[in-house]
């Protein structure tokens, strides 16, 4: 026997012993901390959720007395659009090309954290039905090296041990589409609220643009 057969023999009995119940147990595993990514991260944007009416308290409040006494409306508010209106209207005096420069920086900071593990939900739900697969995979060549040495008898247990292993797959896009789907409501959302605090922030640059 030559030292490639000696290689391929011993990676034929690592998969042969690993079978795909460890792959079963690794998408489990997967998928509570997803479920726990996504309870978490809907709390935080139900804690950030736009106040509406002060936002347009402090647009009124700006168009008639000022940046100052506008920004004093939004203390105790949280949302990106907040963090950035209240930034805009703090640093009002500094001029429209200061202001953008300050929007810009805390808009970036904001959406890093709206976005703070919505990675994880993105690479799970393309990769898991890759895991699932590869436990299918393993499944399938333990079943068919068992059949290789079955009696007739033992011919129904290999099939059985066929289906086990295609269970995989199936337990990979059930982790998967929950992830993906799961992924682009938040980042839709982050997107619109990304929008929705420039949008306010166009406002206060009119402003001073209007009354430098």
């Amino acid at each position: 026997m030559t030292h490639t057969d000696t290689i391929d023999s011993q990676i034929l009995d690592l998969m042969l012993r690993a079978g795909s119940r460890w792959v079963l147990w690794l998408l489990i595993g997967l998928s509570l901390a997803a479920v726990a990514i996504m309870a978490e991260r809907v709390w935080f944007y139900l804690q950030e959720r736009k106040p509406a009416s002060r936002v347009a308290g402090a647009l009124e409040t700006l168009r008639d007395k000022g940046p100052a006494d506008a920004a004093k409306l939004l203390e105790g508010s949280r949302s990106i659009e907040v963090a950035v209106l209240r930034t805009c209207l703090e640093h009002a005096g500094e001029g429209a090309a200061a202001v953008e420069e300050h929007k810009q920086a805390v808009l970036e900071l904001e959406r890093q954290r709206y976005e703070k593990r919505l990675a994880f939900l993105g690479t799970l739900g393309n990769n898991a039905p890759f895991v699932g697969l590869f436990g299918t995979v393993l499944g399938i060549i333990r079943a068919f090296h068992d059949l290789a040495g079955a009696s007739l008898q033992n011919t129904q247990a290999v099939m059985s041990g066929i289906a086990e292993a295609l269970v995989a797959t199936g337990v990979g896009l059930l982790v998967a589409l929950p992830a993906v789907a799961t992924y682009n409501a938040f980042m839709r959302h982050v997107e619109t609220a990304v929008a929705s605090a420039e949008a306010l922030s166009h406002e206060v640059l009119a402003y001073l643009k209007k009354e430098p």
